[in-house]
C-alpha cells in the first residue's frame, strides 16, 4: 500500500493531531509558564526574584540560602555538604549507617564544642547535620542560643543585647503549627552589623 492509496480518514486526523500538539507546546509550555511568572513578579516581586538581601545597593546574600560566617563576630550557619553553592544544591546522601558520616559529624560536633566552649553532648545536630538541600538559611533556637557567648564577646558586647536581638528574630512556626521555630542566620547576622 503506498502514500496515494492511504485511506483519507488516516490523512485527515494527521492535521488535527499535529494541531493539537502545537497548541498544547504554545499553551502550556508557553504561555502558561510566561503567566505563571508574570503574576509572581507582580504578587510576590521579593520572592520572585530570589528573596535577595540589599545593603547600601548591593546584594549581600538571599533570605532563603544559607552562606559560610568566618569571623566569630557572626553565627555560623548549618554546615553545607554543596560549600554553600546553590548550582550544586545537595546532601551529603550518606546513610545513618555509614561509617564516614558518623566520623564527620563526630568531627563537627567537636569543632563546635570547642569553638562554643561547651561539652560535645550539648551542640544541637543543626550545628552538625547537613540539610538536604545543603543551603538551609535557619537554625534552631537551641543551635543559636549556644553560639551568645561566642558573638558577645567578640563584638565587645553584653550577653544579653545578643539574647534580645536573638529573641527578636525568632520565627514562630509557619501558622502557628507547621515547622518550629527558627532564626535565619543572615538576618540576624545583619541585625547584629546594624546594633552598635
Amino acid at each position: 500500500m503506498n502514500a496515494a492509496s492511504t485511506p483519507a480518514p488516516a490523512r485527515s486526523a494527521l492535521r488535527p493531531s499535529l494541531m493539537l500538539a502545537a497548541v498544547s507546546l504554545l499553551g502550556f509550555g508557553l504561555l502558561y509558564s510566561l503567566a505563571g511568572t508574570g503574576l509572581g513578579r507582580v504578587l510576590f516581586p521579593h520572592q520572585a526574584t530570589g528573596s535577595l538581601v540589599e545593603r547600601d545597593g548591593r546584594v549581600i546574600g538571599s533570605a532563603l540560602v544559607a552562606q559560610p560566617f568566618a569571623d566569630d563576630r557572626y553565627f555560623q550557619s548549618r554546615p553545607s555538604a554543596a560549600g554553600y553553592d546553590v548550582m550544586a544544591l545537595a546532601g551529603s546522601n550518606q546513610a545513618r549507617t555509614n561509617p564516614d558520616l558518623r566520623t564527620r559529624i563526630d568531627e563537627a560536633r567537636a569543632a563546635v564544642a570547642a569553638r562554643e566552649g561547651v561539652a560535645p553532648a550539648d551542640v544541637p545536630s543543626d550545628l552538625v547535620t547537613q540539610s538536604g538541600g545543603g543551603i538551609d538559611p535557619h537554625l534552631s533556637p537551641a543551635a543559636v542560643r549556644i553560639q551568645i557567648a561566642r558573638v558577645a564577646r567578640a563584638r565587645g558586647i553584653k550577653a544579653a543585647e545578643v539574647e534580645r536581638l536573638v529573641a527578636a528574630h525568632t520565627e514562630a512556626p509557619q501558622f502557628g503549627v507547621l515547622g518550629a521555630p527558627r532564626i535565619n542566620v543572615l538576618e540576624l547576622n545583619l541585625a547584629m552589623d546594624a546594633e552598635k
